[in-house]
């Protein structure tokens, strides 16, 4: 009777080092991995089109923000502010790159700037729309033209969030003739290719 309490004790104990070692194995994979890649569902469909992810505000982590200055007057013409899906900012910290299935969400906003007690401000005013990146070095989607270069690249109009918009925010308002990321995205970027066509230096997240 002794020896089977005791193996039943011992059973136990081994049900509970598991158990343990399970949740500290989950706690340890960035939200939303599987298997070493991070789900992209919230931003991707079967066929390789973006989409914004719908819980981003909530889900996502405060990756940075820009100031775009207007051209004459004080103030900023937009902001912009960047998120970053679960577990992206971990992976680049520890690995020094964007982990394969990184989303990037970036609100672009007109901006409205007023006097305050703290001088002449800025603030965010209305949303224009949105900048979905997602990192692919795979070639996943190698026939979609919003595919490339190691990155899903998108625009959304505020008024639409699941389909992709060829009315980029651009100064000389002409719409794009496709949605093709070479002609739309790409130019913008090639400065920060170094950096896996990201500008970093504005994400202080990212510094370890």
């Amino acid at each position: 009777m002794k020896l089977f309490n005791a193996a039943l004790i011992g059973l136990a104990g081994l049900v509970f080092v598991f158990a343990v070692t399970a949740i500290a194995f989950a706690a340890s994979r960035p939200v939303g991995s599987t298997t070493g890649r991070m789900k992209v569902d919230t931003a991707v469909d079967g066929r390789g089109n973006l989409h914004v992810p719908a819980n981003y505000r909530t889900a996502y982590q405060l990756l940075g923000t820009w100031a775009v200055a207007k051209d004459q007057g004080a103030g900023s013409e937009e902001l912009h502010v960047v998120y970053a899906s679960p577990g992206t900012i971990d992976a680049y910290r520890r690995d020094g790159r964007f982990p394969d299935g990184a989303v990037l969400v970036k609100e672009v906003y007109r901006a409205a700037t007023m006097g305050m007690t703290t001088g002449t401000i800025s603030h965010a005013d209305s949303l224009r729309g949105w900048f979905v990146m997602v990192r692919d070095r795979t070639g996943s989607h190698a026939t979609n033209q919003v595919w490339g270069d190691g990155w899903g690249w998108s625009w959304f109009d505020a008024a639409d969030s699941s389909v992709a918009s060829r009315n980029l925010p651009m100064k000389d308002g002409v719409i794009r003739p496709t949605l093709d990321y070479k002609n739309n995205c790409k130019g913008c970027h090639a400065p920060a290719q170094a950096t896996e066509w990201i500008y970093t230096e504005g994400y202080p997240p990212l510094k370890r």
